[in-house]
């Protein structure tokens, strides 16, 4: 059964490219949505790693890091560098992300951002398993580097945020020698939201909403609940329907330092098979411009 399983991932990672995704995203926004870029006033970067379901051979694998902030009153730089592994499949991907911030309000303000960028995609067929040694799609490896440019928009106030983007607009599909289809990949587009509950001054709680919307596949829906308490300790759990259950713990170490930490249970059918996701993220302020002591941030 798990030979099997390596099979099927070797496929989904080749023939069915798409990105990777993350139980935390809510530290790690820019990677989604080039429009949070430079939203908060603090300059920050952010290592990311995770591991999906543990023990199975083939399994996803991805690695990410994060550097944006403020630069002026209104415009956001950023760079995100994201490692993907699964199968037979080595996937990086590199953006550059620029946004531009309008006040649209009072207390609202609206960040239009933009990200290009390359995607490298390796596939070493020696890492996998097949039934069928002699098929020409197997008969060679494959390294092609393609282009990524995407869009995103974040508004927002203090206490809520509204965001829609999409990490890629070009679509591409791979053949071989044989002109047969190696992999394809699609536009995928998000769309995220949550609102912030001041419930005690020692207390905040934050439910959220993140959809994933690919060509041709079932919508992703994540919805999550955490608490941040005595602005040191995050806790909270999420859900993706149809996919996972989670749990997730964050501390404010320092007014700089943040690690974070995540665990998914497959609901799939294959919680008998793997030892479930773990999920782990470090977020370093680089440096301060707002000059004053601020609450963490909990968006």
């Amino acid at each position: 059964m798990v030979a099997s399983l390596c099979i099927v991932l070797v496929h989904l990672g080749t023939k069915a490219q798409q990105a990777p995704q993350y139980t935390q995203y809510m530290y790690n926004t820019t990677v989604l949505n080039s429009g949070y870029t430079g939203t908060s006033a603090n300059f920050e970067a952010n290592v990311l790693y995770r591991s999906q379901w543990v023990g199975l051979d083939g399994a996803p694998e991805t690695q990410s890091f994060t550097v944006q902030g403020r630069t002026g009153e209104k415009i956001g730089l950023g760079l995100t560098a994201i490692n993907d592994n699964i199968g037979a499949s080595n996937n990086v991907r590199v953006n550059g992300h620029f946004a531009y911030e309008l006040t649209t309000g009072a207390t609202t303000k609206l960040s239009l951002g933009i990200n290009a960028g390359a995607d490298i995609l390796s596939i070493d067929w020696s890492k996998g398993v097949f039934n069928d040694d002699l098929d020409p799609v197997f008969s060679e490896n494959l390294n092609k580097t393609r282009p990524i440019v995407g869009f995103g928009a974040f508004f927002y106030s203090d206490h809520w945020y509204l965001g829609a983007s999409t990490d890629n607009f070009l679509n591409s599909e791979i053949y071989n020698d044989d002109d047969r289809e190696v992999t394809d990949r699609k536009s995928q587009y998000y769309f995220m939201g949550g609102y912030v509950f001041d419930l005690s001054p020692s207390l905040k709680f934050k439910p959220a909403l993140l959809t994933k919307h690919i060509a041709g596949a079932p919508l992703t829906v994540d919805i999550s609940a955490n608490f941040l308490i005595q602005e040191k300790v995050n806790l909270g759990l999420a859900y993706r329907y149809d996919d996972a259950l989670s749990a997730l713990a964050g501390f404010h170490l320092s007014s700089k330092f943040f690690i974070g930490y995540a665990y998914d249970y497959s609901l799939t059918g294959l919680e008998n098979y793997n030892d479930g996701s773990h999920e782990i993220i470090l977020k370093f302020t680089v440096f301060d411009r707002s000059k004053r002591a601020l609450s963490p941030r909990f968006f």
